[in-house]
């Protein structure tokens, strides 16, 4: 049975066409489509419940020392209020999920994974636990509000001087309205904006607040539908596409979030080889669209398939992410099998669209 957030009743109640994702029911879209709620991020500022996302707490004296153990990245000099990405692994350098890294004191961090691989996140994380550590997942008691787009500051300026900080850093125990909340300059957009993390019991009345501040400035709320073709153009990676149980974070394209003079890293061996695949962004030539599972040839053999595609709203432009053999990854031109025809396409650098 499908999980809801805080929202659940919110979305029903204003016309959010729900959708099972990650193992919850979520909105795709509102009434105005996804195109609109897109270009109302691209433009504006647009509010997304990303409640669904999973929260884990660590603390103790080898808190440190167990992420940096299981986590592509280094987090040893990661300082108190800031936020870094990175790949929790195997040792056979696969990816079990992408996350961010919060450090909230000395000995104590935040950890935030994918909803639909909270469950197996936290299995892992427990298996391989050791010293003192003390893991907690807080998922149920967290509610997650992201505003992305370029008037996101000017929306939250209105309801806290908590608001002028560099991307990738957070504050803790902010006063909105009566509400304690933490706020993190980060996004899944490639714009501008932030993370709101709050009690769940208090997400309903934060998002309505947010909506009403920022009714002047074209506030719209906004669904997974958009979320996907933003970052898509932003070739943000998404769990179970870019990224997956089979795949590296080098072979995805990560490998400036892959730290391997760490001292103690268990995919420290696995990760020193050079991958065998790539991941590309590629742009069609021919009309048509891209879409995952698309089979990706180049002279006439099936070499790769597509992860993620679509007509980029912005750039009115078919593109796409793909997976294509490691020795192939300086070549141009490909072609995209397209519903039996093949469609000439050309590597693009990435991202698609930067702000």
């Amino acid at each position: 049975m499908e999980k809801i957030t805080p929202l659940f009743n919110w979305h029903k109640n204003h016309d959010g066409n729900m959708v099972e994702f990650g193992g919850y029911l979520m909105p795709l879209h509102y009434a105005k489509g996804i195109l609109h709620e897109h270009h109302t991020v691209r433009t504006k500022v647009g509010l997304f419940d990303v409640s669904h996302m999973g929260e884990f707490h660590f603390s103790g004296k080898d808190a440190l020392a167990n992420l940096q153990y299981l986590v592509s990245n280094d987090f040893s000099d990661l300082e108190i209020d800031k936020t870094r990405y990175g790949i929790l692994v195997r040792k056979d350098g696969t990816a079990v999920d992408d996350l961010l890294v919060y450090r909230m004191t000395d000995q104590e961090y935040l950890v935030v994974v994918n909803a639909s691989n909270i469950d197996k996140d936290e299995a892992y994380f427990r298996e391989h636990l050791f010293g003192d550590v003390h893991f907690q997942n807080i998922s149920e008691d967290c509610g997650q509000i992201a505003i992305q787009g370029p008037l996101s500051q000017e929306l939250l300026k209105r309801l806290t001087d908590e608001n002028d900080m560099p991307y990738y850093t957070f504050k803790g125990n902010v006063d909105i309205a009566g509400k304690n909340v933490l706020i993190s300059r980060t996004g899944y957009t490639g714009e501008d904006g932030y993370e709101i993390y709050t009690a769940a019991s208090d997400t309903e009345f934060l998002w309505e607040l947010l909506l009403k501040t920022g009714e002047d400035l074209g506030v719209e709320p906004c669904g997974l539908g958009c979320r996907d073709t933003l970052r898509l153009e932003a070739a943000m990676p998404l769990f179970g596409h870019e990224l997956n149980d089979e795949t590296t974070p080098l072979e995805a394209g990560l490998s400036m979030f892959v730290k391997l003079n760490k001292d103690k890293f268990i995919a420290q061996e696995a990760l020193s080889e050079k991958p065998s695949k790539r991941r590309i962004g590629l742009q069609l030539i021919d009309r048509g669209i891209a879409r995952e599972h698309c089979d990706v040839y180049f002279n006439n053999e099936k070499v790769g398939h597509i992860t993620s595609g679509t007509k980029s709203p912005t750039l009115n432009q078919s593109i796409a992410m793909a997976f294509v053999p490691a020795e192939l990854f300086k070549e141009t031109e490909f072609y995209v099998d397209v519903r039996g025809k093949l469609l000439k396409a050309e590597k693009v650098k990435l991202p698609f669209y930067k702000r």
